[in-house]
């Protein structure tokens, strides 16, 4: 089998709401995804999405993944989009680096190698069932009686987990967040409160001595070296997010012991393959772990969500699913849905979710 064409389109998704994190010095309104279809000459076909979340939250900008396309495709075609290893090492040298960009392509070949092979990806990526994975909310960054308002709408929404977006400037105000929203969560339900980097280490430090509760801390620093300095000193878990780009940064990450877990987001390592290698690196390290994409319609949540549901329960916590967030819903019925708080990915081939091309407007690249 071999490419033979592949086709991106742009979609704009506004979000429902403004969407604040990192103690507010974030703010985002939409966000700019792009779609991407590869064909190839024995008339399979796979869907893969790249959609980062706007360009102040990572090294990564919507705009970037389709020049990044333009650059990278050409040399993809005639290659065998099921041998996937070859396919990122061929990405990797014909483009170093902008993992963002490779993603979609990496998912879209993950969606042919399951229909060729009549397969979920849930099996492909070591499942033996579609199993349900708990889903969390995202709490934007408030006041204290703000954000558990949120907490509890999201708990009557049947979210049993919750990702609350605290870390600024003031530290008073962010230890009263933590404390007040530990404590006043519902009974069975917990929290890990994001800090998206926001904290320098002193903070970092004075805040979580101060709190009273030992929940996850994500994220609390700008760099890895920070984040290791910060867990030798605190007595709460730390989990880790943007400041891990490669398997060679997790495996850094463990030998500094500066987390007990971490995000694995295909879009910003890379694509499937790649959060593959690193869940099963987390597996055998014992982490705990959420297994989720960095933004993006159904399409890119749905594709985490296998890989989520293949992880063994005692690695997996939630995976946050971005569609709700969004002002729009451009695969209506498809997919991994928050059901009660749970979603479970298609045991369709592939991927299971197809969009309708005549739905989402014309291609703004062709390659082939």
């Amino acid at each position: 089998m071999k490419i033979t064409r592949v086709t991106a389109w742009q979609l704009d998704l506004p979000l429902t709401q403004p969407y604040f994190l990192s103690g507010g010095r974030l703010r985002f309104d939409r966000l700019d995804s792009t779609l991407v279809r590869i064909d190839t000459d024995e008339g399979l076909s796979g869907w893969g999405e790249s959609c980062p979340w706007g360009q102040t939250y990572l090294p990564a900008h919507g705009p970037g993944v389709r020049a990044g396309l333009q650059s990278l495709t050409p040399a993809l075609l005639g290659h065998d989009p099921c041998a996937l290893d070859d396919l990122n090492r061929v990405m990797d040298i014909t483009l170093p680096g902008h993992a963002y960009v490779k993603s979609a392509i990496d998912m879209a070949c993950w969606d042919i190698l399951g229909k060729f092979t009549t397969m979920p990806l849930w099996r492909l990526f070591g499942g033996s069932a579609a199993e349900p994975v708990n889903v969390n909310s995202s709490i934007s960054t408030g006041t204290p009686e703000e954000m558990l308002a949120l907490i509890n709408r999201a708990s009557k929404q049947g979210y049993r987990t919750h990702s609350a977006k605290v870390g600024g400037s003031d530290v008073g105000t962010d230890i009263l967040r933590i404390d007040a929203i530990s404590s006043g969560l519902p009974a069975g339900e917990q929290v890990t409160f994001d800090v998206n980097r926001a904290w320098t280490p002193g903070v970092a430090i004075q805040v979580l001595n101060s709190v009273s509760c030992n929940d996850w801390i994500e994220q609390p620093c700008e760099t890895l070296g920070e984040c290791a300095h910060v867990a030798a000193r605190v007595s709460n878990p730390i989990m880790l997010d943007e400041c891990l780009h490669s398997f060679a940064d997790h495996l850094d990450a463990w030998k500094r012991s500066a987390c007990e877990g971490v995000k694995v987001k295909p879009n910003r390592v890379g694509g499937l393959t790649k959060a593959k290698r690193i869940r099963d690196l987390g597996v055998n390290l014992g982490w705990q772990m959420h297994i989720e994409d960095v933004g993006g319609t159904v399409l890119a949540d749905t594709a985490a969500i296998h890989l989520a549901s293949s992880t063994p329960p005692a690695n997996r916590l939630a995976s946050w699913l971005c569609h709700y967030h969004l002002d729009l819903d451009p695969f209506p019925g498809q997919g991994a849905r928050n059901n009660q708080g749970q979603a479970v990915p298609p045991s369709l081939a592939g991927h299971g979710v197809e969009p309708d091309v005549d739905a989402i407007g014309d291609p703004v690249l062709v390659i082939e």
